[in-house]
């Protein structure tokens, strides 16, 4: 006795015939409509493999929210990538993310984040490079446990405040906003590294002398006068690099100033110990 059985189409054949059968729209109908088809195979995919590994990757498919679909691995997901859609802003089932330890949004068009965007205490890494933020939530002291913060290429005008209770941070990058103020009192800032070039700061409080852990303060592109640098700043910070080329004075002077030689012993000894 002959059985016959009926060969399944892969998924690719089925988009392809899909997008075959709709050649009574014009072309350019037919192209969105098999872009959406192919998206909407791409999220699934990316989604199936979220659920195994942990870790979704959703670059660059035009997305213009979050998808619901990841709201089922609230509780599993460790890292999830955003970057280069047109994403708003984010759902507020999005703080449900229990496990959530690297966010990575790049370029998504992000103009604020929710304000209890604090619950997310699990994360480590937090990239927000290319949106218009404007300011961090008050909630943001709440991340405990961040170490490493890029909010490059915003809009921030004032350095966050909210920054300055984390203990665990290491490096925060603010460079290409437009932050002109710095906090009165800096000295709780964990981090080892700053980095708050091309912006428009034209003032550093005496107070970033205290910060514990300051190794690195790149300061290139700013709106700084030499009488910035006070002997305060340059003899008593642990700070072993500054960069500050590109503001309102020259090199030259800035070697002229009183507590150079401090620094200077400072930027040889942490040299010396990677060489």
């Amino acid at each position: 006795m002959l059985c016959c059985f009926k060969r399944k189409k892969s998924p690719e054949r089925e988009v392809q015939n899909t997008a075959s059968s709709i050649s009574n729209f014009d072309s350019v109908d037919s192209g969105v409509l098999y872009q959406k088809i192919m998206g909407n195979s791409n999220l699934k995919q990316h989604i199936d493999t979220a659920q195994k590994t942990g870790a979704c990757q959703l670059r660059k498919l035009n997305l213009k929210e979050v998808p619901e679909e990841l709201q089922r691995l609230s509780k599993m997901l460790r890292t999830v990538d955003l970057s280069d859609n047109k994403i708003p802003q984010l759902p507020p089932w999005f703080v449900t993310f229990a496990s959530l330890k690297n966010l990575t949004m790049n370029n998504c068009k992000l103009l604020s984040l929710p304000e209890n965007f604090g619950q997310l205490r699990k994360l480590e890494v937090l990239s927000l490079s290319g949106n218009s933020l404007t300011h961090l939530p008050q909630s943001f002291s709440n991340l405990v446990n961040l170490k490493t913060l890029t909010v490059s290429g915003n809009l921030l005008t004032a350095f966050p405040g909210e920054l300055l209770p984390l203990q665990q941070l290491d490096s925060v990058d603010l460079s290409s906003n437009k932050i002109t103020d710095l906090p009165h009192n800096m000295a709780t800032l964990q981090a080892v590294e700053i980095n708050l070039n091309h912006n428009q700061v034209s003032v550093l409080p005496e107070s970033i002398a205290q910060c514990p852990r300051l190794k690195v303060l790149r300061l290139e592109e700013n709106s700084l006068e030499i009488s910035a640098f006070t002997p305060t700043i340059l003899k008593n910070s642990k700070i072993s690099l500054f960069a500050v080329d590109g503001n309102l004075f020259d090199m030259k002077s800035f070697h002229h100033l009183e507590g150079y030689d401090e620094y200077m012993e400072r930027f040889t000894a942490t040299k010396r110990k990677f060489n």
